[in-house]
């Protein structure tokens, strides 16, 4: 029988495990005294690729390196040409050490493991979560008219500029394209800001 254990005793930390039986399956470890860096945006610079785990360590200023696994590379990152095989993409053939990334914080770091981090960028709005380089359009799943869900989609679909994905949030049910617009704009922009500010980077912190 799975059960969470959740250890609050010490004021520093909280643990949380989760155990089948006497199996330890996942312990996560929350530093109370070190801010929060999930979902935080990071320019940042492949240090080294490793073929046999098809991922990427990452500098992204903090400790230790991020792991960056192949899937959540985004297209725009691979090198213009990659030598020719059987049609499986490698991680080797499409990405090279040095290249600048920007990468958010999927999972922080845990125990000597360094935080995941993926090329797929999410910004939360009011009514939708933009995904820069993407093409996708996702309707809440909680929004069940199917008239409902094919309006908004269409309705993002008028207003979405190309190279951004964009996920529909519950709360955009019944909203009207000029709602939905200035949200997308504020993301777009929010976006925009934040490239330009990492494009002045020019230093990694250590």
């Amino acid at each position: 029988m799975k059960k969470m254990l959740i250890n609050a005793t010490q004021p520093e930390e909280i643990r949380v495990a989760i155990v089948d039986g006497q199996r330890l399956n996942d312990l996560d470890i929350e530093n109370r005294s070190r801010g929060s860096t999930k979902a935080n945006v990071y320019k940042a610079k492949i240090t080294r690729v490793e073929p046999s785990l098809e991922a990427a360590f990452v500098d992204f200023g903090a400790e230790r390196h991020g792991f960056l696994p192949l899937k959540e590379i985004a297209h725009q990152y691979y090198r213009s040409t990659a030598p020719e095989g059987d049609g499986k993409t490698r991680i080797k053939d499409v990405l090279k050490e040095g290249t600048e990334v920007i990468v958010q914080v999927d999972k922080e770091e845990r125990g000597t493991k360094g935080a995941a981090l993926t090329t797929y960028i999410s910004l939360a709005g009011r009514y939708m979560v933009l995904v820069p380089f993407s093409d996708r359009i996702s309707i809440s799943q909680k929004i069940e008219d199917r008239e409902e869900k094919n309006r908004l989609k269409r309705l993002v679909q008028s207003i979405r500029p190309k190279g951004f994905g964009v996920i529909v949030r519950t709360v955009a049910k019944d909203k009207k394209v000029a709602e939905l617009d200035a949200d997308l704009q504020q993301l777009i922009q929010r976006w925009k800001n934040m490239c330009a500010r990492l494009s002045k980077i020019n230093k990694y912190p250590t």
